[in-house]
């Protein structure tokens, strides 16, 4: 009997979902995170669910991991110390970057601009030109590059980025200069422009390879640790790390090419959220995933989730495909404070984490935080016991809560409901990015909740806007886990054209299109993954003529093959008019290619539960008063594992579980559908 592992690490909690692949049966385990070294919470918890499971970790075949490794190697500035070789006369391009301040009017005034990963110190320049259409125009001086190399080697870097100008066109140049660099630098890993992203713009391009090799050291020891242990304790156990597109990729895809798994964590909790709506029946999905550091959402449509070209992790973006999942510093342990100057109530982004963690928790945490106000307000009640063994403490949280009401000179209660408002509204505003200005209408999608604090805030974000029903999942906690455990291998494969459409043909663009689709499915031929189980698409970056920046189309091949170019231009047509309100008479330029080659979805069933009546009063554990809409209300607190399929809930109400916690407002109910899922409605809807 064989057993699939999906193991996502947040910043406060390692969560772990096992299945088995016989039954499709499961084991969940909440593990605290362990900051200093990650492995050991993905460890930790590997022993707790195979305790649970009751089976040797050597069962264990596959392992699917979600990790936040590169993310906090650039949020923390602790990456490699990164030498950059450019061409002659572009040693500044880090520097000059793109003119862009990141805030409103004015903001340039106070803006203090990050320092490039890449020092002037470290960049070195090699004498040598391709022009822009291929043609060598100066030939590299490899003497010159020597020299320049071994200056570099006495500053003692840890990584090595080569990016010269116009390499998408003709990368002999760069990987003659990688070659010399490993000769000269042997222990030094190399990153070349032309195999991280081979693309034009020589800014994008430079900064992407750069935060390639920045990560670069710290993802391949993790990786290569983990992957060590894991193969002691579970013999030829596969490894893979999800990408921030969603996609996996083995172990060496992950250590040598690190930059596509800056939004690995956000990713897995996107995946879990299509896994389990589309087997509930939902394609139109707003996606809320609430941990306790910060919160993620994304936008679904008609059964697939929304993606972007960049990836931003703080200041930084780089090129690299991404779901497009947009984050906030709003989460259960977001702190609650007071400035002295505004005397306006503030919650994060500062987190408490998971050391010392909120009040509640009693590990030592005495800062009022969002996780606090929830327990003060009696949404997560005192007999609650987060991950199965840390009980809450009451009276901590309103200690903590109080300090806040005594600044404001309000009851203790107004300052939690304050706290836990003005929380909302930070998460609805990541809500209207991916959503209204994006030019969709909320309320034309639901919107599921989950990860740990999630299912205590998606009611009171709906009722703002009006997205419905609201699903809760039955793992909400572990979802991103479920999403790790579910998804499947990707890679993909690009290039620039830089052609209007009368510069060039259907036939060309369809021959680049098949180079693609053969380059992005080495890394599943080295897998072992039949072509029979894959799935091919494919993007263009189209621009009209003289704009600046192009928006990336996906291209239904069957009609490409039938239009040709006419397919590609007037899809563009209807995005640009769908974002920017119009479409013009100019001529379309292509910019980029892309290819992208998937495994086969893994066919994991949720599994069904009993189904009963409308009467959930089964589940019914206890009765306690919770402070909503303004005043004290009665509510009922039941058990998620004793509701059936059919049972409705009606709120005020709290729903108990091991990784989570439902809240069921006033004047809503919640429906049990077949799956174990929540649907929480108004109750005027029916």
């Amino acid at each position: 009997m064989s057993y699939r592992l999906g193991v996502d690490v947040g910043g406060t909690f390692t969560d772990l979902l096992l299945i088995n692949e016989a039954d499709s049966s499961f084991h969940i385990a909440k593990v605290p995170s362990t900051p200093a070294d990650p492995s050991i919470g993905v460890l930790n918890g590997t022993d707790k669910v195979c305790e649970l499971a009751g089976i040797a970790p050597g069962q264990i075949e596959h392992v699917m991991h979600g990790s936040t490794i590169a993310t906090n190697a650039i949020l923390t500035g602790k990456g490699a110390r990164v030498g950059l070789v450019t061409t002659e006369g572009y040693r500044h391009v880090l520097q000059i970057a793109r003119s862009f301040v990141p805030g409103g009017l004015g903001a340039w005034v106070i803006f203090n601009k990050t320092p490039p990963l890449a020092p002037l110190k470290l960049t070195i320049e090699a004498r040598e030109r391709i022009g822009a259409n291929g043609e060598i125009v100066t030939p590299l001086n490899e003497d010159a590059l020597r020299q320049s190399l071994r200056h570099l080697k006495r500053k003692g870097i840890d990584a090595l980025t080569i990016s010269l100008f116009n390499s998408y066109t003709n990368d002999a140049h760069e990987r003659l200069a990688g070659r010399i660099a490993e000769e000269e630098l042997p222990d030094v890993p190399v990153s070349l422009s032309c195999d991280v992203i081979p693309e034009m713009q020589e800014y994008e391009r430079t900064i992407t390879t750069v935060c390639n090799s920045y990560v670069r050291p710290i993802v391949a020891k993790y990786v290569r640790n983990l992957s060590d242990e894991l193969e002691r304790r579970s013999k030829g156990v596969k490894l893979h790390i999800l990408r921030s597109d969603g996609g996996l990729t083995p172990p060496a895809g992950a250590e040598t090419v690190p930059v596509n798994l800056l939004m690995s964590g956000p990713a897995g909790g996107v995946a879990g959220a299509l896994w389990i709506a589309r087997q509930a029946g939902f394609e139109n999905l707003l996606t809320f995933d609430m941990g306790g550091t910060s919160t993620d959402v994304c936008l679904i449509r008609d059964g697939l989730a929304q993606t972007r070209r960049d990836t931003t992790v703080g200041d930084l973006t780089v090129r690299a495909s991404s779901l497009d999942v947009r984050s906030v510093g709003a989460g259960g342990g977001s702190i609650a404070h007071v400035p002295e100057l505004t005397k306006a109530l503030r919650v994060g982004p500062e987190s408490a984490g998971a050391d010392p963690g909120p009040a509640a928790y009693a590990k030592g945490g005495s800062a009022p935080t969002v996780t606090d106000a929830n327990v003060v307000l009696g949404y997560l009640p005192a007999s609650s016991r987060l991950g199965g063994d840390m009980q809450i403490d009451r009276a901590k949280a309103e200690a903590a809560v109080g300090a806040i009401a005594e600044a404001l000179d309000f009851s203790v209660e107004r300052a939690a409901q304050g706290i836990y408002d003005i929380v909302n509204e930070n998460m609805v505003g990541a809500l209207r990015l991916v959503s209204v200005q994006q030019g969709n209408d909320p309320r034309d999608f639901a919107l599921i909740a989950f990860g740990g604090a999630g299912p205590l805030h998606g009611n009171a974000l709906a009722r703002i806007l009006d997205c419905w029903p609201v699903i809760v999942p039955p793992g909400p906690g572990v979802l991103c886990a479920y999403g790790d455990a579910t998804t499947r291998s990707r890679d993909e494969a690009s290039r620039s054209l830089m052609r209007r459409f009368s510069q060039t043909s259907a036939a060309e663009v369809g021959e680049i299109f098949a180079d693609l689709s053969a380059a992005a499915a080495r890394t599943l031929d080295a897998e072992g993954i039949a072509e029979t189980e894959r799935s091919t698409s494919y993007e263009v970056d189209v621009r009209y003529s003289g704009q600046v920046l192009s928006l990336p189309v996906a291209v239904d091949i069957d009609a490409f093959r039938e239009n040709g170019l006419a397919h590609i231009g007037d899809s563009f047509d209807a995005l640009h008019e769908k974002l920017y309100t119009f479409a013009l008479e100019s001529e379309r330029e292509i910019i980029n290619l892309r290819a992208i080659v998937q495994g086969r979805e893994t066919l994991a069933d949720a599994g069904r539960i009993t189904r009963g009546n409308s009467d959930p009063s089964a589940a019914k554990v206890a009765e306690e008063k919770i402070f909503a809409d303004g005043g004290w209300q009665d509510a009922t607190i039941y058990q998620r594992d004793l509701l059936q399929a059919g049972n409705i809930i009606a709120g005020p109400a709290i729903i108990t579980q091991l990784d989570s916690t439902t809240l069921i407002l006033p004047g809503h109910d919640g429906e049990i559908d077949d799956l174990g899922n929540i649907l929480i409605r108004p109750q005027s809807a029916g």
